[in-house]
């Protein structure tokens, strides 16, 4: 599959979305003071709580490149914050950014794979044999964040390590605000009825991103993961979506996985951080 510029842009543009509806909704929760979320460039800049997963600048490289007072004026709300800015851009961005964003003393310390595969015709989601894939509803939500929190908890070690970690309860509350604001589906997997893996997705613009998934270490090789992304899959294809989009670490057992789903690797972004 091949991915240009547009494209890319379309998806950075429901990452951007993602990031500022769910940082929101924790506006709601904390107060409007407590965080902030601000456009720039086309992309969004966000803060939600300490420590949370939707503390960054997302977006960016598709719609002109930012002014120096705008970014002086973001690394001040985030430095006020005591947390570093952490900016995510395309590599199908924009060159101007990365130049812009080290010439600021950003420094470049991960990266991260943006893969996808194209959704059309009709899609029969395929299930593993004694695993059965339903939506989680609130009632669940512990149930689903215990799996989901277990399950990256004890990752596979294949590939590059992540550069960031979250407690519990902050991927917890980052996961309400995302299910509460910008429309995120949770699901749960059952093997021969117990609790085996969990998954979330989110459908925009055509896209659907699969925002994540876990599987038990005890219910690993029964074809959980499979069974999830599948269901997903049908779904997304069922409302209209043209393409599927996940993010992993590069090299990771997660990408491997999704290769052989038929996923092709659009982009690499590019993490920069300024402490």
């Amino acid at each position: 599959m091949f991915c240009g510029v547009e494209l890319a842009a379309r998806i950075e543009r429901v990452e951007a979305e993602l990031i500022a509806k769910s940082s929101g909704a924790a506006a709601a929760r904390h107060g409007a003071d407590a965080g902030f979320v601000i456009p720039i460039a086309g992309g969004v800049a966000s803060f939600a709580e300490d420590g949370s997963p939707l503390n960054k600048v997302a977006g960016l490289g598709f719609d002109g490149i930012p002014g120096e007072a705008e970014l002086e004026e973001i690394e001040r709300l985030f430095a006020e914050r005591k947390t570093p800015v952490q900016a995510e851009i395309s590599q199908l961005g924009d060159p101007g950014i990365g130049e812009l964003l080290t010439g600021r003393g950003y420094r470049l310390v991960s990266f991260e794979n943006v893969l996808g595969i194209e959704l059309g015709d009709a899609r029969a989601a395929i299930v593993a044999d004694g695993v059965d894939v339903r939506h989680s509803d609130e009632a669940e939500f512990d149930v689903w964040l215990d799996v989901v929190a277990t399950g990256f908890a004890t990752p596979d070690t294949q590939g590059v390590a992540s550069h960031e970690e979250f407690p519990a309860d902050i991927i917890a509350a980052a996961v309400r605000d995302m299910t509460s604001a910008a429309g995120v589906r949770r699901y749960l997997a059952r093997y021969h009825g117990q609790v085996a893996g969990g998954a979330s997705m989110r459908l925009s613009q055509g896209v659907a991103q699969l925002t994540g998934a876990a599987t038990h270490p005890e219910q690993r090789r029964h074809g959980v993961q499979s069974s999830l992304l599948s269901v997903r899959l049908a779904e997304a294809t069922a409302a209209g979506c043209d393409i599927a989009v996940v993010t992993t670490q590069p090299g990771s057992k997660s990408q491997q996985n999704v290769q052989r789903q038929g996923f092709s690797l659009l982009y690499t972004r590019a993490i920069l951080v300024k402490s």
